[in-house]
């Protein structure tokens, strides 16, 4: 290639760095194809532990993001032309370089909405653009359907997103937006959410996944890798008494059981989480504790306090965040019978405390008799 060609070349070539450093943790790798005649000489690079590598023609170095522009500027005059395809998550670029001209081409992998989809249920998380995240998480069979024994999880995640689509979109576009998953498990939901979030909204961010169990963190971790998802973080430590180190944007809890909701309801407030979103499980911390006179006739049959307990725990909980700054609704998440946990507490930050409903909490704490675990949490 002559010299014009090849500065038009390294010109396109420094716009794919600027992308890749603005876009560290989407990015993949830099597929390099040189042609000489009838022979192909190809290379890569990509991020390995932080550091950039080149591999080309068996050698890998260690270079700086320029230093990708310098190896085309020293190297492109050898051949004929060259593709250079650039990926990351959501997208791939190339660049078709040769003395004839050089090309640019971008192409976004958006769910095409047309697409014929392998269920009948119309996913928010399009089964067939998320092919390799739905399998790697074991919800997709290789013949592109779900999987029969995982239908109900991956309805429960899909509508999760699905419930909460109106308050993703409406962040603003280009600033990072963090995201807490509290007694994360096995991530299906942090995954799906990163995902809509980044390759469907096209919105930049960052998870950090939070669960006491090493085997679960390392789970994770490991299909994180798979995937390249170098978005997400995931910590092994107790709710308890873990402080969060990053302003949480977005806090969310699936099935946590009794007071781990309470724990990342907590950590949503202390943060001032712009977004809460909780899907409690079990209610044992009330059952315990409370109490009410009036209702002791009733109270007597053990499945009723338990139920009464559901309500009230769940009930309390939205009392406190109105009183505390939040916009709250309490809605059914999916029909009982998938699942009898089935009260999903969303809760959008206003900064506006809500006397009122912290009077009725104070005044229901009393007659109950006990403190809820919310606010023991916070």
């Amino acid at each position: 290639m002559n010299k014009n060609t090849v500065s038009k070349l390294c010109l396109f070539a420094s716009g794919l760095v600027s992308r890749m450093e603005e876009n560290k943790a989407y990015f993949i790798n830099i597929n390099i194809l040189y042609k000489s005649g009838t022979k192909n000489f190809s290379g890569n690079v990509k991020s390995e532990n932080g550091e950039l590598t080149l591999s080309y023609q068996g050698i890998k170095n260690v270079i700086s993001p320029d230093g990708f522009t310098e190896f085309l500027k020293n190297n492109s005059s050898n051949y004929d032309s060259v593709l250079i395809t650039y990926n990351e998550r959501g997208a791939k670029l190339v660049i078709d370089a040769s003395d004839k001209n050089v090309k640019f081409s971008q192409t976004d992998s958006s769910p095409d909405e047309n697409v014929a989809q392998p269920t009948d249920r119309q996913y928010i998380v399009n089964p067939v653009a998320a092919k390799e995240l739905l399998e790697e998480i074991g919800i997709l069979a290789q013949n592109g359907k779900i999987k029969n024994d995982k239908i109900r999880k991956y309805n429960q995640i899909d509508y999760f997103i699905e419930l909460i689509q109106k308050e993703l979109a409406g962040f603003e576009d280009g600033r990072e937006i963090i995201v807490m998953d509290c007694a994360c498990g096995k991530s299906y939901l942090s995954f799906v959410l990163n995902f809509y979030l980044r390759d469907v909204l096209k919105k930049p961010c960052r998870f950090v996944c939070i669960d006491y169990s090493e085997a679960v963190i390392k789970a994770s971790e490991a299909i994180a890798e798979k995937l390249n998802y170098t978005n997400m973080e995931f910590i092994k430590a107790d709710l308890k008494t873990y402080e969060p180190k990053l302003q949480a944007d977005i806090v969310i809890s699936l099935h946590a059981c009794d007071t781990a909701t309470d724990m990342a309801l907590g950590i949503g407030i202390r943060t001032n989480a712009k977004l809460i979103v909780a899907v409690p499980c079990c209610h044992k911390y009330m059952l315990r504790h409370y109490s009410y006179k009036p209702f002791d006739s009733i109270m007597k049959y053990g499945i009723l306090k338990a139920r009464l307990a559901d309500t009230l725990t769940d009930g309390l909980r939205a009392l406190y965040l109105e009183s505390v700054g939040y916009k709250v609704s309490v809605k059914e998440y999916i029909s009982p019978l998938e699942t009898p946990k089935n009260i999903m507490i969303m809760a959008s930050y206003t900064g506006k405390c809500n006397k009122e409903s912290q009077e009725e909490y104070e005044s229901l704490k009393q007659q109950l008799g006990f403190t809820p675990a919310i606010e023991q949490m916070v």
